[in-house]
């Protein structure tokens, strides 16, 4: 079979050299496409309250899809980030009336707490990803809903911790600079620190790594920590946005960070990936809501939340086959 490259020769020195660069050029591309048909269809599409709305709502999602993207590059998956964000909204709302940056340190501890059992059940007790994080799932969301007695808890709106999902700095969201700064830092481990080179290597073989003598434990451990972390920080910001922990929460969340990290051109097998163009597929997808939300208010279409998941699905399934057809 050709590669990528030679399928698209014609473009000389501009041609993609693997799948993964082709699916990253393709998102970009998509993404200003439908910025581009956004701002000539609706009048206010570019404004600054949608613009701003998006980008903090949004905030959430690119952070679990960047603990994602971590995951996904060694071959394993997390399927416990949209329980994990749950309930560590539920955490962080209990604490907040004490102060916002214990609200904060709770909510980042209970995804830490679950990120350390998954390194933990996969690492020493070699039980495959799907299966222990699945678990996880469970026991994250059975645990919110146990310490919010099965419903939304009020955060505190005199302890400042609001301000963390619903402040602005500098004219842009809080939760966008907070995503920014922690997606900047995801780039240098990936593309400058040897942990990056680690995990692709863990993506391409894990026994081949380990007779090259990388530390295959102390990586996975790292990635799966990192991803409930940023998944606790998702409820934090969820609880201080919407002023309210939510142990019901979450739902599907996983699907969307799946998704949004298979369209930026990361392999479900692992051993290829990009921060970057993981950001672009978050977008994306985002995007693509947005749009269905404007078409709603012009009375062209009428489609409730509940497609969202179907999109979603689609989605997924057209990019998995895609990059199956570009091997």
């Amino acid at each position: 079979m050709r590669s990528t490259a030679s399928k698209f020769s014609y473009l000389g020195p501009f041609a993609p050299r693997s799948s993964g660069d082709l699916a990253r050029l393709g998102v970009v591309a998509a993404l200003l496409g439908l910025i581009l048909f956004g701002t000539l269809r609706y009048d206010h599409f570019l404004s600054s309250y949608n613009a701003l709305s998006f980008l903090r709502y949004n905030s959430m999602f690119a952070l679990i899809a960047l603990g994602m993207a971590l995951v996904i590059m060694t071959g394993g998956i997390d399927l416990s980030v949209g329980g994990t964000a749950a309930m560590s909204s539920v955490v962080a709302a209990l604490l907040s009336p004490y102060h916002w940056a214990l609200g904060l340190a709770g909510g980042l501890a209970a995804g830490l707490a679950v990120g350390t059992i998954n390194g933990l059940l996969i690492t020493r007790l070699r039980i495959q990803p799907f299966i222990a994080t699945l678990a996880a799932m469970l026991a994250a969301y059975g645990t919110g809903l146990l310490l919010a007695n099965n419903q939304s808890v009020s955060v505190s709106y005199d302890s400042g911790f609001t301000d963390i999902g619903q402040g602005d700095f500098l004219g842009f969201p809080t939760p966008a600079w907070i995503a920014l700064f922690i997606y900047i830092c995801g780039w240098i481990t990936l593309e400058r620190h040897p942990i990056g080179r680690r995990i692709l290597a863990i993506g391409d073989g894990e026994v081949t790594a380990k007779l090259m003598g990388l530390k295959v434990e102390r990586a996975l451990m790292g990635v799966y920590i990192t991803s409930g972390i940023l998944a606790g920080l998702a409820g934090v910001i969820l609880a201080s946005q919407f002023g309210a922990g939510q142990p019901t929460e979450g739902v599907g969340w996983e699907l969307f960070a799946i998704a949004s990290v298979v369209v930026g051109g990361t392999l479900l097998t692992g051993g290829v990936g990009s921060i970057g163009a993981t950001l672009a597929g978050v977008l994306l997808l985002a995007m693509v809501f947005n749009i269905l939300n404007f078409e709603n208010g012009l009375g062209w279409i009428s489609l409730s939340a509940y497609w969202q998941s179907v999109i979603r699905g689609l989605f997924l399934l057209g990019v998995v086959i895609l990059q199956a057809k570009l091997k």
